[in-house]
């Protein structure tokens, strides 16, 4: 039997993302929408394994393409106990604290557990590459000036990764050789300095670093507590002043950088000084990651969703070409990334990892 095919499943909030390789070419792609009246009927995230797992199988049927066919089966990395980077079998205990959400619940923590359903079926194997759940810090760049509170590893790992490893082998070098800061320009941001393929640090784009589109990043703490213990805001609200309703949405009312953008052109002076803001405490989080690999880097690698942006481009680029040149990758290919990760494995370039051998379970 010829197993030629790559199924990738990306899991998100409200769709699930699809797409099946034949090596490096994607032959189909699909966003399975799901509507919110659907997923109102499930208490929680884990409950919805068989409602999304029908939708993908019937989409693959729909292709005309048997389950037998898949060479593998690769899921989006969850909310998992921190681990290293790297391609990872899908194993039973790695699928307990998928369903669990052992960091906390979120779409992307039934990727894995999808693909092991299918893969079993197709008598193949399944894996999940990169998950936000990777953690590479060094042992310093976990203090934060309060014992109670520990910094944390959470970020976009799979894309930096993938355009780290693309940034590389452009410089015909190997991931391994290779220091880069790298900054994840999407609905939060990341920026993480790269020492010869580990992620040693990074910034919690729910919680620190640059404000984004809709995410208010580091904010002035003494006075955010004393917001949250003013009786006028809830939890809720608090959070959703800090990830969903910060950064120019909190400012300009949107999260779209293109209508920033026109704003600007429009004369709105409001709109300026927020989008020059904005990037100028971006190149200041690139200046402070250069600061971890003390300066010895050799590129600054832009990606993600704003990066398609020339004009935040040019103006991030006149704060911090001065330290190394800057390569830029537009956009989040995840799923390219999914299919690498698995091809890596497949084609013996890397080993696959066992997640049990690589976190504590007690």
């Amino acid at each position: 039997m010829n197993k030629a095919y790559v199924l990738v499943i990306n899991p998100g909030s409200t769709s699930t993302k699809v797409a099946i390789f034949n090596n490096e070419s994607m032959v189909h792609e699909k966003k399975l929408e799901h509507a919110t009246e659907d997923l109102k009927q499930f208490d929680r995230l884990a409950d919805q394994f068989d409602y999304r797992k029908q939708l993908v199988e019937a989409w693959i049927k729909e292709r005309n393409i048997n389950v037998q066919d898949l060479r593998a089966v690769v899921g989006r990395g969850g909310l998992l106990r921190p681990l290293p980077g790297g391609t990872y079998c899908v194993t039973e205990a790695m699928i307990n604290d998928l369903k669990v959400g052992y960091q906390g619940e979120h779409a992307s923590n039934l990727g894995g557990i999808i693909a092991k359903a299918i893969a079993d079926e197709a008598g193949t194997k399944a894996f999940i590459v990169d998950p936000v759940a990777v953690d590479e810090f060094e042992e310093v760049a976990r203090i934060s000036g309060m014992p109670d509170l520990e910094r944390k590893s959470l970020g976009h790992a799979l894309n930096i990764k993938a355009v780290a490893r693309r940034a590389a082998e452009e410089m015909k070098k190997t991931f391994y050789e290779i220091n880069l800061v790298v900054a994840h320009l999407g609905g939060g941001i990341t920026v993480a300095p790269i020492l010869e393929g580990r992620a040693v640090d990074y910034n919690n784009a729910n919680e620190m670093g640059p404000f984004s589109p809709e995410r208010a990043g580091g904010v002035p703490a003494g006075d955010l507590m004393r917001m949250c213990y003013s009786g006028d805001y809830d939890q809720k609200e608090m959070m959703n002043k800090l990830r969903g309703h910060g950064g120019l949405t909190a400012y300009l009312g949107t999260n779209d950088v293109r209508e920033v953008e026109k704003q600007i052109e429009a004369g709105n002076e409001k709109a300026k000084l927020v989008y020059e803001a904005m990037a100028y405490q971006i190149a200041k989080e690139i200046g402070a990651m250069a600061t971890v690999l003390k300066g010895n880097m050799e590129a600054i690698i832009i990606t993600g969703g704003m990066a398609h942006s020339e004009k935040l481009m040019e103006t991030i680029k006149g704060y911090i070409d001065f330290m190394a040149p800057v390569m830029v990758y537009p956009g989040e290919d995840e799923m390219l990334a999914l299919n690498e990760g698995v091809l890596r494995v497949l084609r013996d370039e890397e080993k696959p990892k066992i997640y049990e051998k690589e976190v504590e379970i007690i």
